[in-house]
């Protein structure tokens, strides 16, 4: 995997995690609900990025790549490779389906750009679209939207079945799609599409989706007056919480919980913080933090301030556990400062178009231009 690649990974998990809420998660609730999402970015005069790119997500895993310099659709997941049973031309399709988009998203970017009056510079556009499936009680959900340079531009909204163009300039492109029928396709392919497609990779990687890793939990404290990090790392699925007590009960104030994030080896990691500063030592031992993941007891972990991390204390063990996390902090900053980049392509590539796809794509291709 290239550096590109990798990079453009990584945004899309934090945008999946921070944005569409697929990580939402109610404490002792059995998890039923899986997700297929996919992001298709163009990009133009953006350094070491391929034009166009897609990516697919099954409950937060990556699981295929297409992008316009290698022009070739591949499974990110050995299991993905099933789906070949099936329909033996399936990467085949997905291959001609990326060619297709990545022509109609060049078109596409030229349209909004003229209406947006900014057709000089760089710019990024993406698409967001995807649906959910509650395994339990068989309802749906999806999604299917666009933005351009990290401002929406349109999406559809599957309750009442219509486009919503937060700005004027969109306002064509929903009067158009809504007098073509847009709205009937999209729903048709977030509905019965997209689920079918959902149910097929659910249950082909099953052995990987239904999974459970538990974490490695650590508490750390960067000096005696800072806030004491409770750490936990190399957990899967991401549908987690990770929360302070103190007597049983939990803690709302003086509590700074994190986003999940992704690990390089797809497993996720979170963090909270608690401000102890008020506490004396003695009464730490009446605080715990929570690991709680559906389908497996909850993991506490009582704080002490024998456990604790810090930059003086535990020796060398501190040292690693501080540059481990300085690390991925430092990283989660350049990848933040990024995602400002790529949540614009999320944003901006909603100005795209959409017309029938072939019973088997997805992603769906674009059709008709704005």
């Amino acid at each position: 995997m290239n550096t590109s690649e990798n990079v453009y990974n990584v945004l899309n998990m934090i945008l999946l995690v921070s944005f569409l809420g697929a990580v939402l998660f109610i404490h002792d609730a059995e998890l039923v609900t899986h997700s297929l999402m996919y992001f298709q970015t163009f990009s133009n005069g953006v350094k070491n990025f391929p034009e166009y790119i897609s990516v697919g997500y099954v409950d937060g895993l990556q699981i295929d790549h297409y992008d316009s310099d290698t022009q070739r659709a591949e499974p990110k997941q050995e299991w993905m490779k099933k789906i070949t049973e099936d329909d033996p031309q399936y990467w085949d399709k997905q291959t001609q389906i990326g060619l297709i988009n990545h022509h109609l998203f060049k078109a596409n970017a030229e349209i909004v750009k003229r209406r947006l009056n900014q057709t000089e510079g760089s710019h990024i556009h993406q698409k967001m679209s995807g649906c959910e499936w509650d395994d339990e009680t068989n309802e749906t959900n999806g999604y299917y939207q666009f933005g351009f340079d990290g401002d929406d531009f349109i999406a559809f909204d599957l309750k009442t079945e219509t486009f919503v163009a937060p700005r004027s300039e969109a306002i064509a492109t929903k009067l158009k799609w809504e007098k073509f029928g847009e709205a009937a396709r999209v729903k048709n392919y977030i509905e019965n599409q997209c689920v079918q497609y959902l149910k097929k990779h659910v249950r082909n990687g099953q052995s990987v989706l239904q999974r459970k890793e538990l974490p490695l939990v650590s508490f750390l404290q960067k000096s005696p007056s800072a806030p004491v990090t409770c750490h936990a790392t190399g957990f899967y699925p991401d549908r987690a919480m990770l929360f302070w007590t103190k007597d049983g009960d939990e803690l709302y104030e003086d509590v700074d919980p994190g986003e999940i994030l992704p690990n390089h080896d797809g497993t996720f990691q979170m963090s909270v913080d608690l401000d102890m500063s008020s506490v004396p030592p003695e009464d730490w031992g009446r605080y715990e933090c929570i690991f709680q993941m559906s389908g497996v007891e909850d993991i506490p972990n009582t704080l002490h301030p024998d456990k604790i991390r810090t930059n003086g204390v535990n020796g060398v063990n501190a040292k690693k556990l501080t540059g481990l996390i300085a690390g991925a902090v430092s990283g989660l900053v350049v990848v933040l400062l990024s995602v400002a980049v790529v949540f614009v392509v999320y944003k901006r590539s909603k100005a795209m178009s959409v017309p029938p796809p072939p019973d088997e794509a997805e992603p769906e291709t674009q059709g008709e231009k704005l």
